[in-house]
C-alpha cells in the first residue's frame, strides 16, 4: 500500500504548478528563443503633444536587422529588468511598508469587531455588509492573502446566524476579491497598469465604482441564496461534515477588539490620505513620486496616532517592505521578458502579428480577445503586479493599433487578473482562506464556479461597454 501511495505521489509532484519565479524565468528563455524565430521589426513612434503618450504610427511597421539574444545575455536581462523597473519596485516597497504600519495598529480588526457586534443579529444583512467592508480593503490596500486572518470571525458569525462555514468564508474572502478586482484605488494592480499604459493614475474611477456595486450585488444575492438554503435544511450545505465537527461553537463578542481613540485617528488619517490622493491625481497630475510620498506620510502619521515611537514605526515599515519583496522582485523579473523582446527587436513584430490576427474579428470581439488573453495569463502568473508588467507592455500598443482606448486595456487586465483568483489552486489568497476554514478545495470549487462564470460574463459586458463609449 505504501508503494501504491508513493506511485501516486510521483505524478502529483510533477503536475504541481512551478514557483512564479520559475515560470517567469521559463518565459524569459522562451522570449530569447523567439528572437531567433520571429523576424525583427519596428513601428515608427510619435509623441502625442496633448497627452505626452508615445503612440505607434499605424502602417509604419518595417523589418530591421535581427539581434537574437544568447544564453549569456539572459542573466544580464534580469538585472536590466530590475534596474528598468526600479521606480515601480521602490514604489511597491514604500506602499507595503506604509500599509504594514496601518495594519499593525489593529484598526482593521477593531472595525471588523465593531461591525460584527452591530450586525450579529441582523440576519441576512450581515452578508452584504461584510462583503462591502472587505471590498474596501481590496480596492485600497489590495487586500488578498491578508484576508485569511478574518475568516474565523466570518465563520463564527455565520454559524451564530444558522449558516455554515462556507457562508462565513465566502462573505469575507469574496468581499476582498470584489474590491481587488474593481481596483478603484488599488496601487498594486490598477495603479501599476495605468502607469505602464501612460494614463493618469486612478483615472476612470467612475466605471470601476459601478463595477464594484454590480459585483457586490451579484455576490450578495448568490451567497444569501445559499445561506437561506442551508439554514432551512442544513443537509443541503456543502460542508456538512465540517459543521458536525464544530457543532455548538459560538463567537465570543467580548473577545473581539473594541474601537479606541488610536483607531479613530488612524481611520481619519487614511480617509484624508485617500481624499488627498484623489485630488492630487485628478487636479495636480500626481505620479509615482508624489503618491509614494503620500503613502509614506500616511503610514508614519498613522503610527504616531497609535502612540508608536520612531523606532516602532521604522520596525513596522521594514516588516511590511520585507513582506512585499516577493512581489517587488516579480516586477523586475517579469520586466526582463520585455527587455529580451525589446533588445531582440521582436516586440513590435508580436504586436503587429496579434493586430492582424485580432483585426480579422468584429470590433466587439477584438476587445473580448484582449480580455480572454488576460484571463488565460492569470492561470500562469497569479500576481497582479507580475501580470501587469508582463502583459501590459504588449496590450498597450495592441490597443493603440486596434483603436481600443488604453483605459479599456487596463480594465481588461484588471478583470482578467481578478476574477479567477478565487478558484485557482495557485492563489495564496484562496488556499490560505481554505486552510484557515478547513474547507476542502473541491467543495469550494463546487460552490464558487457558477458565481465565477457570472463574474466573467459581467466583466465581458463591462469590457464591451467600455469599448463602445471609448472609456478614458
Amino acid at each position: 500500500m505504501a508503494n501504491g501511495q508513493a506511485a501516486q505521489a510521483g505524478p502529483r509532484k510533477w503536475l504541481k504548478m512551478p514557483h512564479t519565479f520559475v515560470i517567469l524565468v521559463i518565459l524569459i528563455f522562451v522570449a530569447a528563443a523567439l528572437t531567433y524565430a520571429i523576424p525583427a521589426g519596428k513601428f515608427d513612434r510619435i509623441k502625442d503633444q496633448a497627452t505626452g503618450k508615445s503612440l505607434l504610427v499605424t502602417g509604419s511597421y518595417h523589418h530591421v536587422e535581427a539581434s537574437p539574444i544568447g544564453l549569456t545575455d539572459i542573466p544580464k536581462s534580469i538585472v536590466h529588468g530590475l534596474i528598468d523597473s526600479a521606480d515601480v519596485v521602490f514604489f511597491i516597497f514604500i506602499i507595503g511598508g506604509a500599509f504594514q504600519i496601518i495594519s499593525s495598529t489593529g484598526t482593521i480588526e477593531a472595525v471588523t469587531g465593531r461591525v460584527a457586534k452591530a450586525f450579529a443579529n441582523k440576519g441576512m444583512w450581515v452578508i452584504p455588509v461584510f462583503l462591502t467592508l472587505f471590498s474596501v480593503g481590496g480596492f485600497t490596500m489590495g487586500m488578498s492573502t491578508e484576508v485569511m486572518v478574518f475568516v474565523p470571525i466570518g465563520i463564527a458569525i455565520a454559524r451564530a446566524l444558522g449558516y455554515d462555514a462556507l457562508t462565513g468564508t465566502a462573505m469575507i474572502s469574496l468581499g476582498a476579491s470584489c474590491g481587488f478586482t474593481a481596483g478603484i484605488l488599488n496601487p498594486f494592480n490598477v495603479g501599476l497598469a495605468q502607469a505602464i499604459a501612460q494614463v493618469p493614475m486612478f483615472s476612470g474611477m467612475w466605471l470601476r465604482i459601478i463595477l464594484l456595486i454590480c459585483l457586490i450585488a451579484v455576490t450578495s444575492f448568490y451567497i444569501m441564496r445559499y445561506a437561506v438554503k442551508v439554514k432551512k435544511d442544513p443537509s443541503k450545505g456543502l460542508v456538512q461534515d465540517l459543521e458536525a465537527q464544530a457543532d455548538g461553537v459560538k463567537v465570543d463578542f467580548s473577545q473581539l477588539p473594541s474601537m479606541q481613540l488610536k483607531h479613530y485617528l488612524t481611520i481619519i488619517t487614511v480617509v484624508c490620505g485617500f481624499a488627498l490622493l484623489i485630488w492630487g491625481v485628478s487636479k495636480k497630475g500626481w505620479w509615482m513620486e508624489e503618491l509614494a510620498a503620500l503613502f509614506l506620510t500616511m503610514g508614519v502619521v498613522s503610527g504616531f496616532c497609535s502612540g508608536y515611537g520612531p523606532s516602532r514605526v521604522a520596525k513596522e515599515f521594514v516588516k511590511g517592505a520585507s513582506a512585499i519583496t516577493y512581489g517587488a522582485f516579480i516586477i523586475g523579473i517579469a520586466r526582463a521578458i520585455m527587455v529580451v523582446l525589446e533588445h531582440g527587436n521582436i516586440i513590435d513584430s508580436i504586436v503587429y502579428s496579434l493586430s492582424i490576427l485580432v483585426g480579422e474579428l468584429p470590433s466587439s470581439v477584438q476587445v473580448l480577445g484582449m480580455y480572454l488573453f488576460q484571463n488565460v495569463m492569470n492561470v500562469f502568473i497569479t500576481s497582479g503586479t507580475g501580470m501587469a508588467v508582463t502583459t501590459m507592455p504588449i496590450m498597450v500598443p495592441l490597443s493603440d493599433l486596434l483603436g481600443v482606448t488604453r483605459q479599456t486595456s487596463v480594465l481588461a487586465f484588471q478583470l482578467g487578473d481578478g476574477f479567477t483568483n478565487m478558484i485557482l489552486p495557485t492563489s495564496s489568497a484562496l488556499m490560505g482562506s481554505l486552510a484557515v476554514s478547513g474547507i476542502a478545495y473541491q467543495k469550494w470549487v463546487r460552490f464558487f464556479w457558477p458565481l465565477m462564470a457570472t463574474w466573467i460574463v459581467i466583466g465581458a459586458i463591462f469590457i464591451v461597454v467600455a469599448d463602445i463609449i471609448k472609456y478614458s
